[in-house]
């Protein structure tokens, strides 16, 4: 056990939500839940006055993470005769939510810069 790694603590719920009766691709799991939590963190920005601590903030950013890495598990090959273009709706509309949600924690430490002066 000395030399395997800790898997991320999402890795049972997107077990859950993926319907999966075994823990026999939790490495995966584990993969794609740290790429996902990379691509949410990139498209929404750097933190900001405890933006990610928030509780609104860090439950919507759990469940884009959640959604994106079961998105990337159901979809490993991309191999195909047929161009198609899948959407993740779940995980764009919350990353437009946190966006905004962002924007004002960004006005916040602004209002407060200008404070000091």
């Amino acid at each position: 056990m000395s030399g395997e790694q800790q898997l991320d603590p999402l890795v049972p719920r997107v077990r859950d939500m993926l319907y999966l009766d075994d823990d026999s691709d939790d490495q995966l799991l584990d993969s794609y839940i740290k790429a996902a939590q990379a691509f949410i963190h990139n498209a929404i920005g750097d933190d900001i006055n405890g933006f990610y601590a928030d509780n609104h903030v860090s439950s919507l950013v759990t469940l884009a993470v959640m959604s994106l890495a079961g998105t990337y598990y159901q979809n490993r090959l991309a191999l195909s005769d047929v161009q198609s273009y899948r959407v993740d709706l779940t995980m764009n509309s919350i990353i437009g939510q946190l966006r905004a949600l962002r924007n004002t924690f960004e006005e916040k430490k602004e209002g407060n810069d200008n404070g000091k002066d």
